[in-house]
């Protein structure tokens, strides 16, 4: 793969083969990045998917104790009528149910979250197909079908993320700013681990094949992670 010449100036000097601990992976981190904008720290971790799952069935939602304010994501409601006003009030982009559902079938789907109440999972079901493989399916899981739109709406606008494996087995999470502070960074990344023990019900020890952070832009480290 050709690189470009502001990644093969980042990378002037760096050993790809070392092996960091987190303060001194993030920090590296930060000089690796050439974005001209601020970047994110990206989380790849590598897990060890259980024999009798489907990699793509293990996922979750996660806040992180660290955020970079409110965040820019658009909402897909799916509602009863009676409830679309609520819905728009509380900051929902788009709301509906009938006519989302047409547009998502047309292939038009502009929004990165989808919320939906108890009561029409059973109207939505066959956008399963089209939602599934985005990892966009409303699912109690990640608090994205409930009767409470208005706090999962807030919670969402307020930087709660989802995340979903991929077939590989990885899992890829937003981990905050890169110009917050390391320690900030670090209590990230630690919520980030605590979530997907939580999900897999398993220690970080247990979990984890490997651990790699990366920039927006820029090469990505390899981490000996701890929580100690």
């Amino acid at each position: 793969m050709k690189r470009g010449k502001k990644y093969i100036k980042s990378v002037k000097g760096y050993d790809s083969n070392e092996v960091y601990d987190l303060k001194n992976g993030i920090e590296q981190i930060k000089k690796l990045s050439y974005s001209s904008f601020t970047g994110t720290l990206e989380l790849h971790a590598d897990i060890k998917v259980p024999k009798d799952r489907d990699p793509k069935s293990i996922k979750g939602a996660y806040s992180l104790p660290h955020s970079s304010g409110t965040s820019d994501v658009k909402i897909a409601v799916f509602c009863s009528p009676d409830m679309e006003k609520d819905a728009k009030k509380a900051g929902a982009d788009i709301v509906g149910l009938d006519k989302l559902t047409k547009d998502i079938k047309a292939g038009k789907i502009g929004f990165d979250v989808a919320i939906a109440t108890p009561s029409v999972m059973a109207s939505i079901a066959a956008l399963g197909r089209e939602l599934g493989p985005r990892g966009l399916m409303p699912n109690p899981k990640n608090g994205t079908v409930t009767e409470d739109i208005e706090s999962a709406i807030k919670e969402y606008k307020q930087g709660k993320k989802t995340f979903v494996c991929d077939d590989g087995g990885v899992i890829h999470m937003n981990a905050g700013k890169l110009d917050m502070s390391t320690d900030d960074l670090i209590e990230n990344v630690h919520a980030c681990i605590t979530t997907l023990e939580g999900v897999l019900n398993k220690s970080y020890s247990q979990l984890l094949n490997s651990l790699h952070l990366a920039p927006t832009m820029g090469a990505g480290v390899k981490i000996s992670y701890s929580k100690e």
